[in-house]
């Protein structure tokens, strides 16, 4: 067993994390545990009396939130131990001290709030099909919620709502959107460029072309009921709006700066992903959620804070 530390200072940011997890009788019942031991996971099973799948999540999140440590034992099992006796609280004392410097907000794909949808269509969640492919109807049922894929062909758009986190007086330096996505052809073509372009707030973010349909390889999360010889996985691209213009992929697409937002924390932020009407490439849209494609997230605004 090693050696503790006799108290742990957890800072204002770290609040909220450390008293979820101190919440539950359960991990509760396992600091309590590991306070004079070390033991492995079918150890806490056994004492505890509650079934592996319980224990490891439950481990997990006191792992995740620094009041455990876990190493691998001689027979390759997961031991834990309890590293700390006491917690020093420090509560926020100026504003915006219990916040990270980046907040990120994870918005599932079917979660838009409005479309405009051509055919060809449809979505799929990580179990099936939703709706009947080729109907537009089908991105207005309720479990557009579970889509992970969602695609249309030539123009269109979707469009999220997201919360603003700041409280008034958080001055931001950065607000970057990253999400993954590419062309829609029929069947898949990589050789296949659409203009997709986006808009915060209303407001003309800039333009990409993705260069295709990506489909000769299976992406790496795309499931394995998913059909060969369709779209796959799509490039993430991130869009960055700062206070002097806005980037794609690190390259400049528009003069337009974080102040022409007119970002209100009791308003929600729009979010647009549109094939314009008049694009020069009008060759549709897929966009990918945390568990298809190649990259494990849906789409991502995160916050970025002023430096004090």
């Amino acid at each position: 067993m090693q050696p503790k530390d006799s108290t742990k200072i957890i800072s204002p940011v770290k609040l909220q994390e450390v008293a979820k997890a101190l919440s539950g009788d359960l991990r509760l019942r396992i600091l309590e545990i590991l306070g004079k031991q070390t033991l492995s996971v079918t150890q806490l099973m056994t004492e505890l009396g509650v079934a592996q799948p319980t224990i490891s999540i439950n481990v997990q999140i006191l792992e995740q939130a620094e009041l455990i440590t876990t190493s691998q034992g001689a027979n390759r099992e997961k031991l834990c131990s309890r590293v700390h006796d006491s917690l020093l609280l420090l509560l926020p004392s100026a504003l915006g001290d219990a916040l990270h410097e980046m907040e990120e907000i994870m918005m599932p794909i079917g979660m838009y709030t409005d479309c405009s949808i051509t055919p060809t269509c449809g979505m799929a969640g990580k179990d099936g099909l939703i709706g009947s492919p080729d109907d537009p109807r089908s991105f207005y049922l309720p479990e557009r919620s579970e889509a992970e894929l969602l695609w249309f062909s030539e123009s269109g758009f979707v469009e999220y709502r997201f919360p603003n986190p700041m409280p008034p007086g958080i001055e931001l330096s950065a607000l970057v959107l990253s999400a993954e996505l590419c062309s829609e052809a029929l069947g898949y073509d990589e050789d296949w460029p659409s203009d997709i372009t986006v808009f915060i707030n209303g407001k003309r973010l800039g333009t990409i072309t993705s260069p295709g349909d990506y489909g000769k390889e299976k992406g790496s999360l795309t499931p394995s009921w998913w059909m060969p010889g369709s779209t796959q996985y799509g490039q993430l691209c991130e869009w960055r709006i700062d206070k002097v213009a806005s980037f794609c992929n690190k390259e400049k697409v528009s003069d337009l700066q974080l102040q022409d937002l007119n970002l209100n924390f009791t308003k929600p932020i729009t979010v647009r992903f549109e094939v314009e009407e008049t694009a020069k490439n009008r060759r549709g849209l897929n966009l990918f959620g945390a568990t298809f494609g190649n990259h494990s997230q849906a789409i991502k605004l995160s916050f970025v804070r002023e430096r004090k």
